[in-house]
């Protein structure tokens, strides 16, 4: 008896015997998850080639609608914020299958399973750093937006094929009558429905309690979003401080906006106070989600150009007084550059414009993300 080793208790996967766990939930969750993550993906390429357009693209770009950034970047952030409780719900419907015995039973199996692999990692990765960005939070060594860009293709293209792979089992279970549908217990019907309305619950809490920070007549109710949009200097949040761009108390008399172009000229804030004065009801919307219109009063583009004798189709750099940062140089394409509603701002709903808010002139344009608004303009160059 003393030579006789001792033998391990085999190990068994685990038995799931809870409801639910079944392809008829995972496709009632999976197609309103996806819907969710396609408006999240098409809304970012907007937002990211507004942002960062290439060369061919940036005088493409249109200003019209003047709301239309505001938009999608809501939606973009709305969509990404209701695919969290679907996602977790959707993970808990199939976890299951991550203990099924063997792990892999053939070569199609196992690239099926590193699909899925790449395909929830995206999905984790992509949710969790966008909700952080939102709060303007980056734990991480690796610059934000090229990796959440790369990430969101390569999310694309792992959902794509898992579609394609599971396209008969999800046809199967699409609706009530679907034939794998039927094939369920009847007595999970009443539990799956409750499940459904406890996500959708959790989806439109969420929402509710975030959204209006971009659509304000929800802005009541706006209690978890890291922006409100009443809050900030002149009623309208900042993201940069003046302190946080390294931009110092400003000397009105000593500021001078320099004009480059075939016709070069300088002006005094004074000078550029007496021009013809014009007025645009524009939004700032920012990409972490966040947006409010406001009135702003200054010199049209146009005519600063026109003076500087810039041709019709001519684009413009934008400096900034701002010491730190990755835009403190601006482009801007001739469709922003030209249109009418497209101002060196001076003022802020009747009021001079704060430090924060980019005193003593900052650009505003339509249809164009916050990040582009330059602030503390000090400089403009024809292109």
């Amino acid at each position: 008896m003393g030579g006789m080793k001792p033998r391990l208790p085999a190990v068994r996967p685990p038995v799931f015997k809870g409801r639910l766990h079944d392809a008829r939930t995972a496709t009632s969750i999976g197609r309103l998850l996806g819907v969710a993550i396609a408006i999240c993906f098409g809304t970012g390429l907007i937002s990211h080639y507004l942002q960062h357009p290439p060369g061919w693209l940036a005088d493409y770009l249109p200003s019209r609608p003047s709301w239309g950034y505001r938009l999608t970047q809501g939606l973009h952030v709305a969509s990404g914020i209701a695919a969290i409780p679907l996602l977790l719900a959707k993970l808990w419907t199939v976890y299951p299958r991550l203990f099924a015995w063997p792990p892999v039973r053939s070569v199609r199996h196992a690239l099926e399973r590193l699909s899925v692999a790449v395909l929830v990692a995206g999905a984790v990765f992509e949710l969790l750093t966008g909700l952080l960005n939102t709060v303007q939070w980056y734990p991480w060594p690796f610059s934000f937006v090229p990796v959440h860009f790369a990430v969101a293709w390569l999310l694309a293209g792992a959902l794509t094929l898992h579609v394609a792979v599971k396209y008969p089992e999800i046809k199967g279970h699409w609706s009530r009558k679907s034939p794998g549908t039927l094939a369920l217990p009847a007595a999970e019907g009443p539990d799956r429905r409750s499940f459904l309305t406890g996500v959708a619950a959790a989806v439109g809490a969420v929402t509710l309690t975030t959204v209006g920070q971009s659509f304000t007549p929800l802005k009541t109710f706006d209690v978890l979003a890291p922006r409100h949009p009443d809050h900030g200097p002149q009623s309208l949040p900042v993201n940069k401080t003046a302190a946080a761009a390294g931009v110092g108390e400003v000397d009105s008399g000593a500021y001078r906006l320099t004009v480059d172009g075939p016709r070069p000229y300088t002006l005094t804030l004074a000078e550029l106070s007496a021009l013809t004065q014009h007025a645009s009801v524009l939004p700032i919307a920012c990409v972490e989600g966040w947006s409010k219109s406001a009135r702003w009063t200054g010199v049209r583009m146009t005519d600063l150009l026109r003076r500087a004798g810039a041709p019709p189709d001519a684009r413009v750099r934008v400096t900034s007084l701002e010491k730190y940062g990755s835009y403190r140089v601006m482009e801007m394409g001739r469709e922003y550059a030209h249109d009418p509603l497209t101002l060196l701002a001076l003022t802020l709903n009747g009021q001079p414009l704060t430090p924060d808010h980019g005193y003593p002139a900052r650009i505003i344009a339509p249809n164009r993300p916050g990040v582009l608004q330059t602030k503390w303009v000090t400089r403009l160059e024809v292109l």
